[in-house]
């Protein structure tokens, strides 16, 4: 299979595998744990256990796939995808469902960096550009799985929505049984095991991996923040649900179409600036979202932030991954990862605490001033490099 060839199956399996996770969450799951009889609190720490998976799973995922080779991790991570539906359909209580829950974290926390190294190996140029398209295939699943799965929630019972989970797993665990083992598979006897923390220490001690990790750490806490809070201060100034479904599917949207072309602008004119420019669109939409009460500038505003991450994570998954040794690029991005997932989850807790003591105002513009710090920090750290 040509490298191509190997590249749009890779896309297309992770457009499947994040249809798959969405799917079994978005809309179903709430109501799903409503129904076991959980209470709000209870219903939010089941909401994030995927992501705490994410954050404990990334790094070992990227570290083994350099060790073993991308396809088997791939192929652990597509067997969860196709056994998680059915344990879902076998839960009576809240707490298995948050054991469910974690289980299926472990799929895409798996996924996200393997499948990102395996595409920086079939790229030995155009890394941006290339990444930048098989975000987009995951993007399009994303959005399309909570109208696929509030459709079947209309027609039939919540159990459909875990067949047709189920069904897309094994399409993604095929998909990834097709797919060509990479080079970076070696002899263990060439690399035993002695070798893997001096890689590790490498990368952990690589000031550039860790910066620009940390600002996609901080836009994506934003992002965490904005896709739980923004939807409630929508409803608060009286603008009804299917306008905040509009807005957010603008938010995908932009990202979907913009992500392939920043990718080919960070190959071409570099990533540094490119991740200075995103965090600062970012940073700004972060502020004027409750700046307005306006639907159509609400529309825009999220479009704006969507494009802000767009610019911003096209570029900064191809820098760690120049930037890591070819044999540890899966160590990198893991660990890349890992950071990501603790800004995701640490965004909804920290507006949440902030709009406890304050308004939408102060507690929106709070974390766009982080976003800002965070652009100053590592334009002034790239400058130095």
């Amino acid at each position: 299979m040509s490298n191509n060839s190997a590249f749009l199956l890779l896309c297309s399996i992770g457009g499947l595998a994040i249809f798959s996770s969405t799917i079994a969450k978005n809309p179903v799951l709430p109501i799903l744990t409503q129904q076991l009889g959980a209470n709000p609190a209870t219903i939010g720490a089941i909401a994030a256990t995927s992501t705490l998976t994410g954050i404990l799973a990334s790094f070992p995922a990227g570290l083994l796939s350099d060790y073993w080779g991308r396809k088997p991790l791939l192929m652990f991570a597509g067997v969860v995808f196709c056994s998680a539906p059915l344990a879902y359909l076998l839960v009576f209580n809240p707490w298995q469902l948050a054991l469910v829950r974690g289980y299926h974290g472990l799929a895409t926390a798996i996924l996200s960096p393997v499948a990102m190294a395996y595409v920086t190996d079939l790229a030995p140029t155009h890394k941006g550009e290339r990444l930048g398209w098989y975000s987009s295939f995951t993007l399009a699943g994303r959005a399309l799985a909570p109208v696929v799965g509030g459709l079947f929630l209309t027609v039939s019972t919540w159990q459909s929505v875990y067949v047709v989970c189920g069904i897309v797993g094994i399409l993604t665990l095929v998909g990834m049984k097709l797919l060509p083992q990479t080079k970076t598979k070696r002899n263990r006897k060439i690399r035993q095991i002695n070798s893997t923390l001096p890689a590790i220490r490498r990368i952990l001690s690589h000031r550039m991996i860790l910066i620009t990790s940390l600002v996609e750490a901080a836009q994506f806490l934003a992002f965490g923040a904005v896709e739980t809070f923004l939807p409630l201060y929508a409803l608060s100034i009286g603008i009804d649900k299917a306008a905040v479904g509009l807005i957010f599917a603008s938010q995908v949207g932009i990202k979907v179409l913009a992500r392939p072309f920043m990718g080919r602008m960070s190959d071409r004119y570099g990533p540094k600036r490119q991740i200075v420019v995103g965090l600062l669109l970012t940073s700004v939409a972060m502020w004027l979202f409750c700046q307005t009460q306006s639907v159509v500038l609400l529309l825009l505003i999220s479009a704006v932030f969507g494009l802000g991450i767009a610019i911003s994570s096209s570029a900064t998954s191809a820098f760690v991954a120049e930037l890591a040794p070819i044999d540890s690029r899966g160590t990198a991005l893991g660990i890349m990862s890992a950071i990501m997932d603790v800004g995701q989850a640490s965004g909804p807790v920290l507006l949440g605490f902030l709009l406890m003591h304050t308004s939408y105002q102060i507690g929106f513009t709070v974390v766009g001033g982080l976003l800002l710090a965070s652009s100053v920090f590592f334009a002034l750290a790239a400058t130095e490099t």
